[in-house]
């Protein structure tokens, strides 16, 4: 084959991979409804407001669910101010339960604490796990590595705390979407190379891993889609500034850049065919895979970026449900049960 000649031009934009049509209406509610206004350096704060109004507070999440809810606050990274944290338990407690570690997503500049936590409480629900939440400071008032140290002592606390809490300090995972799954896996790199808490897992929903922005899915979702290149421009912007795309940046702000995977928890890895986050994803767990490592890898067809919120009843979303579960299941139960 003829490799075509450099030109200096911008490379033609691929061909996107289709939706999915059982997935469209819950792509077209999600954009409406999360989208109304354009990511932009200059609408971030716009963006906020919003997501402030969509966004229900815990009490509306867990509803008439057995599940405890209580707010603490915890000690920050150094010199910073303190962590604010939810904790969720089965109503009457819980004794050597599994802990699950959830990390918001919106880009590292949106969001909070309870965008999301509707699905710890069902976990909470279904496998008796005793679950927290984290909030953590936002770019670009916070850049690199705030976020990253804010959910690390959230951690730290979790895992100092199990055993008042209820959990195994043997099975505390920790899970996210989007930027909290790029957040997840920065904190699967700080545990091991801090010596701090032992995971059990890593559980990274369509991460945001890479700040280069440069693969072929993320020029395949340019201005199409929701979190398209321009979004993941916006936010990589804020959060790293003027070391964007240089050799400044460290792992634990863009997970892509380290340079050793070996010796992580076991990842579940799980992205849509048809999102940006999509090839920096398999690259990911095939680095994983390259040191040995536990990487179990799902790319769903015709998936666009976090399918399965808005889009439940649509068989592949069952389908990555049904997945997800199951990972769950083998790395927080023994022999694939609870105990």
């Amino acid at each position: 084959m003829t490799t075509p000649p450099r030109t200096g031009l911008p490379l033609p934009r691929p061909l996107p991979v289709p939706y999915d049509p059982h997935l469209e209406p819950g792509l077209a509610a999600c954009r409406q409804l999360i989208e109304a206004i354009p990511l932009r350096s200059d609408t971030i704060h716009a963006n906020r407001a919003h997501f402030a109004t969509i966004v229900p507070p815990v009490e509306e999440a867990v509803g008439a669910n057995p599940v405890d809810f209580e707010h603490v606050s915890v000690a920050g990274p150094a010199g910073a101010p303190e962590v604010e944290l939810t904790v969720l338990r089965p109503r009457g407690g819980a004794r050597d339960a599994p802990g699950i570690y959830g990390i918001h997503g919106g880009g590292m500049v949106l969001g909070n604490r309870f965008f999301g936590i509707a699905g710890l409480v069902e976990e909470v629900v279904k496998s008796g796990a005793v679950a927290v939440s984290v909030e953590y400071r936002l770019a670009p008032e916070h850049p690199a590595p705030a976020a990253a140290e804010d959910c690390y002592a959230g951690l730290v606390w979790f895992a100092e705390n199990a055993a008042r809490l209820g959990v195994d300090p043997g099975r505390i995972l920790v899970t996210g979407a989007s930027a909290g799954g790029g957040l997840s896996a920065a904190l699967a790199l700080m545990a091991r190379d801090r010596g701090g808490p032992a995971l059990a897992g890593q559980l990274l929903d369509c991460p945001m891993l890479d700040d280069r922005n440069t693969t072929v899915s993320s020029r395949q979702y340019d201005g199409i889609g929701i979190w398209d290149r321009n979004n993941n421009d916006t936010a990589w912007n804020a959060l790293l500034g003027a070391d964007r795309g240089t050799d400044a940046v460290s792992p634990y702000a863009a997970p892509a850049r380290a340079g050793d995977l070996s010796g992580l928890p076991p990842a579940y890895i799980c992205v849509g065919a048809a999102e940006v986050f999509r090839d920096e994803a398999v690259d990911y767990a095939t680095r994983i895979w390259a040191t040995g490592g536990q990487a179990e890898l799902h790319v769903w067809s015709g998936g666009y970026h976090g399918f399965t919120g808005f889009s439940p009843d649509a068989e592949v979303s069952r389908a990555a449900v049904a997945a997800r579960r199951s990972w769950l299941r083998r790395v927080l139960y023994a022999g694939g049960r609870p105990r």
